[in-house]
């Protein structure tokens, strides 16, 4: 920690009490939510979706396939974890698959990797509305969230890579609601739809995002291309008030640990790479102590 983090926290806890109370009053009588950034999000996330559906209704060759391997006017896209459990299916590399990679690749280092999941994902979105219809019921404590160990992602990614290996097959792009969601709204659903929605019912009822969380591999394969993305969300603690906010509403909120108060290493500290830039804690924080930036130059509007 810094030694100017360290003076900042020993002011804060002289002076925070009393202005999160104002803070607090300010907001009972001036109710304002901003949706801005999730605005953006589900219309760039359902353009970029029906993108697809358009290109093969209408034969106009935009964006061809499906999000786990699509041609866009003429350039290849492939999944990366897609890619990686091809290969290992296969047991040996294919370079048609390592230059489709390469574009995908290029353009989650520039944007950020987890940015895939939330503005993209067609998967991330019904989550996102089923999140809305757990916290109602968990509100009127007819159901309780269940939290597993997060770790457990790790274990799944390792496990699927296996199975691929092992069997020769892609096991995990078989159950993915990823690419079944893709494939259902392009070429029309199947069995498969099935499966998305007793996920989302175990979400509904039992853990809050469970899927995203703590099973799916896509997430954290692009979680390590993140790391390295210079478009990243920046907290600043000068004008935090610690109030939590950000916290309730984030998808993976122990990124955000270091917005508890007395937790931040410095006084701005840019969220590490599992974050997946849904911009839900900028538009819940009313002091705009969490801000979208590009490293290196100022922040974004």
């Amino acid at each position: 920690v810094t030694e100017r983090a360290k003076e900042m926290h020993a002011l804060k806890r002289l002076t925070n009490k009393d202005d999160l109370k104002a803070l607090k009053a300010h907001r009972r009588d001036h109710q304002t939510a901003s949706h801005r950034w999730r605005n953006r999000r589900w219309a760039t996330l359902i353009a970029v979706n029906l993108m697809f559906v358009v290109s093969y209704y209408f034969d106009v060759q935009i964006l061809e396939g499906a999000l786990t391997g699509s041609r866009f006017i003429g350039f290849h896209l492939i999944d990366l974890n897609s890619a990686l459990q091809v290969m290992l299916a296969h047991k040996h590399i294919i370079v048609n698959l390592v230059i489709g990679t390469g574009t995908v690749f290029v353009g989650w280092l520039l944007l950020g990797g987890r940015s895939f999941c939330s503005w993209v994902c067609p998967y991330h979105l019904l989550a996102e509305w089923a999140e809305r219809l757990h916290l109602f019921l968990v509100a009127r404590k007819l159901v309780s969230d269940q939290n597993i160990n997060r770790g457990l992602r790790s274990a799944f990614w390792v496990i699927f890579a296996v199975l691929a290996w092992a069997t020769g097959y892609t096991v995990f792009e078989a159950i993915s609601p990823t690419g079944i969601l893709s494939r259902a709204l392009i070429y029309g659903p199947g069995l498969a739809v099935l499966w998305v929605l007793a996920l989302l019912f175990f979400e509904v009822f039992i853990s809050r995002r469970a899927w995203c969380r703590y099973v799916c591999p896509i997430g954290l394969t692009y979680g390590v291309v993140g790391i390295f993305s210079p478009l990243r969300v920046k907290y600043t603690l000068e004008g935090c008030f610690h109030e939590g906010d950000c916290r309730k509403v984030c998808l993976v909120p122990h990124v955000l640990e270091t917005v508890i108060k007395g937790r931040a290493p410095d006084t701005e500290v840019a969220i590490g790479p599992d974050c997946t830039r849904c911009g839900l804690c900028v538009d819940a924080c009313p002091t705009g102590s969490l801000t979208f930036e590009v490293k290196g130059l100022s922040k974004l509007l």
